[in-house]
């Protein structure tokens, strides 16, 4: 057995779309293409100080998780939010941080 999957598939998301969001490359270009709406590839490496390689490695990772997609636009790609995949996913990341924020905590 695989030691994930002692736990539970809610946490095994959880913990997935936490990793998809552990860069703050990923976090900046999910930013930007909510203010943006929709863009192409090159644009973001226009907006975020990395490499295009760079910048394509996160919109990959994203991609796979599926919190954005693209449409093949000639020689460019066109990426955009997969927003009910994102909705989806906050509202497991909301439940769990909810029963947390309920509980007392301990200050030393």
């Amino acid at each position: 057995m695989i030691k994930t999957e002692a736990f539970s598939d809610d946490l095994q998301e959880l913990a997935k779309f936490a990793k998809a969001l552990s860069h703050p490359a990923r976090l900046a270009i999910l930013k930007y293409l909510a203010e943006t709406k929709t863009c192409i590839s090159g644009d973001i490496t226009d907006f975020i100080p990395l490499s295009r390689t760079t910048v394509s490695q996160h919109l990959k990772e994203l991609k796979e998780f599926g919190l954005i997609h693209g449409e093949i636009d000639g020689l460019k790609v066109n990426y955009c939010l997969c927003n009910n995949n994102i909705l989806k996913h906050l509202d497991v990341f909301e439940s769990f941080f909810k029963t947390i924020r309920a509980t007392e905590t301990c200050y030393k």
